[in-house]
């Protein structure tokens, strides 16, 4: 249960304090707080998945000329093709949404998901990035192989404990097992038989994976202080992740819209939603999500929906619209302080869960 050196996620990452940052795709200028969070000694991650080749480049650069503490780079795992089969039907369920927004309506030859997998694996094993993160499976043999011989450490996303041994065969280094109180995109491998994905609390999850994996075991999913840190300790895990804990820091780029409503949220605000992505992901609840629920229309698969929204959700952004945005949010919410540094907040968890522990 140490925060030292001696502690096994920190002696394999190279940090201080096992206080891991969530790699949250979509948040704008991500490298301020990814460099933060590293050097106070956490680990900072760049969620990377929507990243253009060039643009990863360029922010793990700028997180390098802000600190040479290692950090993380997060990507999703393949994802596989568009699937535009039910485009008319989830399509005409948009346009009325686009019409309000003034946006045109796109068809069906117009909308893409580009896969840049490779070339972003790629510039991460050309920057020589130490740790790589993968959400929603796990890397293929062949890029698991490229990993290892660049000397890359492996963190694999969790959210039961088949899927955490799955990690642990497939190579990986850790192992982050997501809880259901966790914000953002739920990290089960395959949602094809539960829309909603794997959803076992925290409390439950971790003590069952630590118990059939020798690999270190993060922690994710309404940890919001040095509270949580030190119950995840107790209960075998290494260390925590934390990602709406930083949302509302003083280096976080979430818009200022999304930083208002996580401030106004409580634990009762979010819910877990495909509507935004295809995919289960929990965020706060806003009207985008009420009104596609009450369609009864199924979104399309990840990545197609995702990609089908963005342009609504992008157009929201700039009206500082939340009702319309993605408001990815765990549990934890009325734990929020404004305005903190990313330093501040893992120095103090570190602090309050060593005070804790004795």
């Amino acid at each position: 249960m140490s925060l030292s050196h001696s502690n096994p996620l920190c002696e394999l990452l190279g940090i201080r304090h096992p206080i891991v940052l969530a790699g949250m795709a979509g948040l704008a200028n991500m490298a301020p707080l990814v460099s933060a969070v590293s050097a106070a000694g956490g680990l900072g991650t760049l969620g990377a998945a929507y990243l253009k080749p060039e643009e990863i480049r360029s922010s793990i650069r700028a997180i390098r000329e802000m600190t040479d503490a290692p950090f993380a780079v997060n990507l999703f795992a393949h994802v596989g093709p568009d699937d535009l089969g039910r485009f008319d039907e989830v399509n005409g369920k948009l346009n009325p949404l686009r019409d309000s927004l003034d946006l045109p309506h796109p068809v069906r030859s117009e909308v893409r998901t580009p896969d840049h997998f490779e070339e972003q694996f790629a510039v991460l094993v050309e920057e020589e990035v130490p740790i790589v993160s993968i959400t929603f499976g796990l890397l293929s043999e062949i890029d698991m192989n490229r990993a290892e011989q660049a000397g890359m450490k492996v963190i694999a996303t969790a959210t039961t404990v088949e899927e955490a041994i799955r990690a642990e065969k497939a190579g990986c280094h850790a192992v982050t097992a997501q809880g259901s109180e966790a914000g953002g995109h739920r990290g089960t491998f395959d949602t094809s038989s539960r829309r909603m994905g794997a959803n076992i609390g925290t409390m439950a999850l971790v003590p069952q994976i630590v118990d059939r994996v020798r690999i270190p075991v993060i922690a994710a999913g309404g940890i919001m202080d040095g509270r949580g840190l030190a119950a995840a300790l107790i209960l075998g895990a290494s260390g925590v992740q934390m990602g709406t804990r930083f949302l509302t820091s003083r280096e976080s780029g979430a818009h200022p819209a999304y930083k208002r409503a996580l401030l106004a949220s409580t634990e009762e605000s979010t819910i877990l939603t495909d509507a935004f992505s295809g995919r289960p992901a929990r965020g706060i609840e806003n009207t985008f999500i009420r009104e596609w629920n009450e369609g009864g229309t199924d979104p399309l698969p990840f990545p197609s929906q995702n990609t089908l929204t963005r342009e609504i959700r992008n157009a929201a952004a700039r009206r500082g619209d939340a009702e319309h945005m993605a408001l990815w949010a765990g549990q934890g919410t009325r734990l929020l302080t404004d305005g903190d540094s990313a330093a501040e907040i893992v120095r103090l968890t570190a602090e309050q869960a060593r005070n804790l522990l004795g």
